[in-house]
């Protein structure tokens, strides 16, 4: 008499889900003793449409196609489904891909400044009650001194830097850079007194040129706009790299 054979299968199945509306991709298991209407139910809470709107594709677990899992009273175990395979949810109503995720098609609270003012539980209301931030008179007032204290050493710092002169660049987290002052006074791009200087070496940002306002002229990248009180003018002679031994 010839042996049976008998085949078990496992009664879980762990399998990828994917669908129309997210980006991500979620690891499940299911029992697949379970219909293919209950598995719908299921895949809601996971992707967020209806059931009623699901149509499901069955993918290998190289990610080929293999069916359609259209038959809503079907067993999950009917269908050739195994470990790591993947299923598809296509929402069939009007949601897309990147709903979730676009805030530009959230609506958005807004409220006048007026109204804004008068409430008394919001983070403007909390910094008055306890003068904080730009609320804080006293505060208010000791950086306003100290800024213009600072642009006053900026000019006078300016004020003894001669174009053409040689300098020394030293910008904190910066190397020391060597070059000539092109440019002295206040510019379009930034308030402020500021200093262009053309380096030595391509160690700069710019050809003199910044948004369009040619303040010097240097080759590109060679040029530079630094803070008065960051130039050191004195007799420092370009490097010599050796470029003319033989």
């Amino acid at each position: 008499m010839d042996a049976g054979v008998t085949v078990v299968t496992k009664p879980v199945v762990n399998v990828r889900i994917t669908s129309t509306i997210t980006s991500f991709e979620k690891q499940s298991r299911f029992n697949r003793g379970i219909s293919i209407a209950e598995l719908k139910g299921k895949l809601e809470m996971i992707v967020g449409t209806s059931a009623s709107c699901m149509d499901l594709e069955l993918f290998g677990v190289s990610d080929m196609f293999l069916q359609k899992m259209d038959d809503d009273d079907a067993l999950l175990g009917s269908y050739n489904v195994d470990d790591d395979c993947r299923i598809h949810v296509c929402n069939l109503g009007e949601r897309q891909m990147g709903e979730f995720t676009d805030v530009s098609k959230v609506e958005k609270f807004e409220i006048s400044d007026e109204s804004y003012e008068k409430r008394t539980d919001t983070a403007r209301s909390f910094l008055k009650k306890h003068s904080l931030g730009h609320f804080n008179d006293e505060e208010m007032a000791k950086k306003k001194a100290e800024l213009a204290a600072r642009q006053e050493e900026q000019k006078a710092a300016a004020d003894a830097i001669s174009v053409d002169s040689r300098c020394k660049v030293q910008v904190p987290g910066q190397p020391t850079k060597l070059g000539t002052v092109m440019y002295v006074g206040t510019t379009d791009f930034k308030p402020g007194y500021w200093v262009g200087v053309k380096y030595d070496e391509p160690l700069g940002k710019n050809n003199g040129t910044v948004d369009g306002k040619q303040y010097f002229v240097c080759e590109n990248n060679y040029g530079a706009f630094v803070k008065p009180l960051n130039v050191t003018v004195g007799d420092f002679p370009e490097e010599d790299y050796g470029l003319d031994e033989m």
